[in-house]
Formats: structure tokens, sequence, C-alpha cells
């Protein structure tokens, strides 16, 4: 609980006089004010990330989290849980979507076993930080123990200060956990007080007679923790993932670290939400990077006031969304630091 209160307490605001001044240079550059659109809005607001007037972010990392959940007994998931841990050895063996795009856009990609129902030997590119196999079915008990949660939570603020550490300058999370959509979908009720209905969706692909059953899953589990609403912490141990929280953590960590942090699809935005929850001043840092194909994502993100960069139709997970905008973000820096001023080029500006 150490690490994680000295996070919250370590957390800042944008640099708002350093924004400013990169809006008056951007407005100097040699094109009409505000013709780059959201790319010169991006800029402004990654200099006052990370309080400086030319940031310079040359290392992206993308940390998968992985952990099973208990109420795919309940038959929320077309996949059996399995998958999550043969996902992870596709990872590590450089086979799934998030290696695939990390690596055409030059970023590295860190695994790490948070939760998993299963045993992995030691391995290259693994990080164990295993809190328990699995969560529990939380249509019967709570998923983690208050306990687990922050556990989790200070892992994904740990996997930020080593990135930090080692000179990541943009950071995305991913996600790996059969079952997880239903997480996520409880939490969204949970917090935004929205209706099941409303964000319960296909996941990896349920047909229509199992959306309806998984809608049933996660009314049973807000009617039977809907006690625990008060406070995220409570919240987050009743219903969420060990990598949802472990994301939590890590958006946590990147802010306060001052990185560039990078929201993927549906589960992450959960993260985002409850990380939001325990520090409502990470939002301003946070950049949402695509609007998921999943239902319910567009109406979270407008409950939050998030405006994605990319609408896609993915629904992957995995980092993949946050991780095709990190090009994006290398495009909206270089305009930034490396056009000219109408100054400095010779060029007439507007009469």
């Amino acid at each position: 609980m150490e690490l994680l209160n000295q996070t919250l307490k370590n957390i800042r605001g944008l640099n708002s006089e350093i924004m400013e001044e990169a809006r008056v240079h951007q407005d100097n550059l040699t094109k009409p004010k505000g013709s780059l659109g959201r790319l010169e809005e991006l800029a402004v607001k990654i200099c006052g990330i990370r309080a400086e007037l030319n940031p310079k972010l040359a290392k992206k990392r993308v940390v998968v989290f992985a952990g099973d959940h208990g109420v795919v007994s309940q038959g929320v998931s077309a996949y059996p849980k399995e998958v999550t841990s043969q996902m992870v050895y596709n990872f590590l063996n450089q086979g799934a979507g998030i290696n695939a795009i990390a690596s055409a856009v030059g970023a590295e990609v860190e695994v790490v076993d948070i939760g998993v129902d299963y045993d992995f030997p030691d391995l290259p590119g693994l990080v164990k930080r295993k809190i328990r196999k699995s969560t529990r079915d939380f249509t019967q008990e709570p998923a983690l123990t208050m306990e687990e949660t922050i556990q989790a939570i200070e892992v994904g603020i740990e996997r930020a200060k080593k990135a930090k550490a080692e000179g990541v300058g943009i950071i995305a999370g991913g996600d790996m956990g059969i079952g997880n959509t239903t997480s996520a979908s409880c939490l969204f009720c949970a917090y935004l007080g929205l209706k099941p209905e409303q964000v319960v969706g296909a996941g990896t692909g349920l047909a229509p007679d199992k959306i309806k059953r998984k809608i049933m899953v996660v009314k049973k589990a807000l009617a039977l923790h809907k006690g625990f609403f008060s406070h995220p912490l409570e919240t987050l141990s009743a219903l969420s993932g060990l990598e949802i929280a472990g994301l939590a953590g890590l958006f946590l960590g990147a802010v306060e670290e001052r990185m560039v942090v990078l929201v993927d699809g549906f589960i992450a935005t959960a993260s985002a939400l409850s990380a939001s929850k325990l520090c409502p001043m990470i939002s301003e840092h946070l950049i949402f990077s695509h609007l998921s194909e999943e239902l319910g994502h567009k109406l979270v993100l407008e409950r939050m006031g998030a405006k994605p960069l990319l609408d896609l139709s993915m629904r992957l997970g995995e980092g993949t969304g946050a991780c095709l905008a990190m090009a994006i973000i290398d495009s909206a820096l270089a305009c930034h630091n490396k056009m000219a001023t109408f100054k400095s080029a010779k060029v007439s500006e507007k009469i």
C-alpha cells in the first residue's frame, strides 16, 4: 500500500506554462494555424506531460498483463481459459497481433504473468509476478481480496518505474485474459451507473444467446457486490481482473513518471477509469488511442470525456490499438520539433 500511496501523492498535473509556449511555437511553424489539427493538440499536450518544449521520445514499450478470470466458469466466453496461457506463449514467440504491430512501429513488448492459471517455466521475455492463479468467480464472492488488488496495482506501478529507468518515453498497456470483457463491463456499470445491456457485447465472439447469459452474469455480480462501490479499491476487489488492476497501476506509475501514456481499447479503458477514480488528475494525462468495436466503449469514452485518436473497428486488445497510435505520436512530435518557423525559413506570414 505504501508504493500506491506514494504514487498517488506524487502525481502532478500538466505543465500549463510549457503548454502555452508550445502553442505559440505551433502557431509560428510554416503552416496555417491549426492546419495539423489534432497533431498540434497532441504535441502541445505531450509538452505539458513531459514539462519540456521539445520532447524526444525515442523508446516505446507495450506492457501486456495476463491473468485468468474465475467468472469464465459461468459460460461468458467463446474460448476456454487455457487460451490465456497459450497466448502468453504466442506473445513470447512473436506470433501475436501485438508483436506484429509493435515491430512495425518500433516498440518493445513486455509480457507480465500477473494471474494466469498456469505454471510457466522461466522464459526469456516473461516477467513472472503472479499474485494468484486466476481471480475468484465474482458471481459467488469478490474476485480479489483487498491485499491482492493492491499488490496487482503495485506490480503495474513497478513496471512503469522500470520502464522509465530503462529510457522508455511512450508506454502502452495491453491485456490478455479470457473472460476479461465481463469484468470490464461490471466495472463500467459500477463506476458510471450504466446498465449491463449498454456495455455487454460479444467479447471474443459470443453468439446472441450467450450474450444474454453474459448480461445476466453481470447483473448477478452487480447485485451481489452493490454495497462495495463507494471506493474504487473496493470496486476493483469485487469485480476486477488481476490484469485490469495491474494495468491501472501501470497508468498511475507512468503518469507519476511523466511518461506519455496510451490507453488501448475496452479492457484498458476499464483500467484507466479505475486509475482515474483513484486519482482524478491522471485523466488529463491519458491519451486514448482508439474506439473499440466492443459494445459500450463509445458510451464509456463519452462519459469519461475522452476523444480517441483512431476508429478502425478493432477489438483485439493486447495493446494493439495503442501501439498503432504510437506512430501518430511520433508524427506529432516530428512536426513540432522539426518543422521550420516562418522566421527561420524566411517564409512570409499571413497578411
